[in-house]
């Protein structure tokens, strides 16, 4: 059966019931809950390790993971604006049961190939259809009942996601202390509760995607991305480029405190606390860019990383475990200040795809960095591989930030004259 009949089967019509839509909202934070409680992300490259996976080697599973999410990132999201969030949500939940059930019996480098082909369906179709549909809900209650604020639930979603990253971890490494195959078997079990979530979801009335094209329109998204607000445009380019540089070292962080001798068991509860800093500044975000300004928030989220990496590179024992920390305040701000200002400027009938070019374009930059990063690391030393991330950050500080920051005083500047 084409994939455009199935998941015409899986569409209902949209509806624009409050109480409908504000279980809506429940049910896509307890998506996200589930969706990112990983009970096997503290120890995964242990994990991977046991099954004979070198360093280098778990780098190029990212990358064919990276690979799949970017053949299928921009279609997800067209598939997502065409025939709704929901039915594609659906598909993404049912390959990431599957994915994490295969994991249970994959052997070797090919078994694990085949997870990670898995898993990026699933991401891909997930990615951007949850938070085009949380963006949608809150539009059409706003529409219904005024005074819902869009940001908010931006960055509700974004702490609950860190919230379970950080609960499945503690758990995790706890478990990790007695066998691998129990965490793989209980995180199997755990990913299926995301397609009975998906199914209870409804599609919201939108008035800017009632009219849906029949195909994907790249004039109209590249008028929106680049032809227009250059504040979106510029969003647009940081979100990839920040995204990287923290999802790097979350590769890395591990075998960092193989190298210091540290338990399993304080895998779990050191993941549990990055993801615990990246839920409280995700929380805080917002307010952080209300009390101190925009280009503040801005220049913060620009400089964390060169004092992250750098710091993690030069510093011993526990102060550099303490500096990585940087790393996810960046990365909690990023996820609701950027992610936000880019959401905010686009309509909805193209809000899927374009959250999904962001991925795509961040999963891209990973397929080009991350097999050199991981090469670099297990020949060269962990040291050097973050030397150079700081190097990189620092760089892209005055590309990709400063000129964000000074469309953003324009656009400010042009307001107080308006005023």
């Amino acid at each position: 059966m084409p994939i455009k009949n199935i998941i015409q089967r899986l569409h209902v019509p949209p509806m624009s019931d409050p109480h409908g839509l504000k279980r809506n909202i429940r049910i896509l934070y307890a998506l996200a809950f589930f969706q990112t409680f990983m009970l096997i992300s503290p120890v995964l490259v242990p994990f991977f390790e046991s099954l004979g996976m070198s360093l280098s080697e778990i780098f190029y599973l990212q990358a064919i993971y990276a690979s799949v999410i970017v053949l299928l990132e921009a279609p997800s999201g067209y598939l997502a604006d065409r025939f709704g969030r929901r039915a594609v949500l659906l598909i993404g939940a049912l390959a990431n049961g599957a994915g994490y059930l295969w994991l249970v019996f994959a052997e070797g480098f090919a078994g694990l190939v085949v997870f990670e082909v898995i898993l990026g369906v699933a991401m891909s179709m997930m990615s951007g259809a949850d938070l085009a549909l949380l963006y949608d809900s809150e539009r059409a209650l706003q529409a219904s009942e005024g005074e819902h604020n869009e940001g908010n639930s931006i960055a509700h979603m974004s702490s609950t996601k860190a919230f379970a990253n950080g609960a499945g971890a503690l758990l995790g490494g706890a478990m990790a202390m007695s066998s691998f195959d129990t965490i793989v078997q209980a995180q199997a079990a755990v990913s299926w509760i995301c397609l009975l979530l998906a199914f209870v979801l409804v599609e919201p009335e939108q008035s800017d995607r009632d009219v849906a094209t029949t195909r994907l329109d790249i004039g109209d998204i590249y008028r929106h991305l680049m032809k227009g607000d250059p504040v979106l445009r510029q969003v647009f380019l940081a979100i990839p480029v920040y995204n990287l540089f923290t999802f790097l070292v979350i590769w890395l962080i591990q075998p960092y405190w193989e190298s210091r001798g540290l338990s399993l068991l304080v895998f779990g509860m050191l993941w549990f606390a990055q993801s615990i800093v990246v839920a409280v500044a995700s929380h805080f975000g917002q307010s952080l860019e209300r009390q101190r300004g925009a280009v503040f928030a801005l220049a913060l989220i620009g400089l964390l990383p060169v004092a992250g990496h750098f710091g993690m590179a030069w510093l011993d024992g526990w102060y550099g475990i303490a500096v990585s920390f940087i790393l996810y305040v960046c990365r909690g701000l990023y996820q609701v200040i950027l992610v936000n200002a880019l959401n905010r400027r686009v309509p909805g009938r193209v809000r899927a795809t374009v959250n999904s070019l962001t991925s795509l374009s961040f999963r891209f930059s990973f397929i080009l960095t991350g097999p050199a990063v991981g090469y670099i690391a297990q020949h060269h030393g962990l040291a050097m591989a973050l030397n150079i991330l700081g190097v990189f950050s620092a760089v892209m500080f005055p590309l990709i930030m400063l000129p964000l920051i000074r469309s953003v005083r324009r656009l400010q500047n042009a307001a107080t004259n308006t005023a």
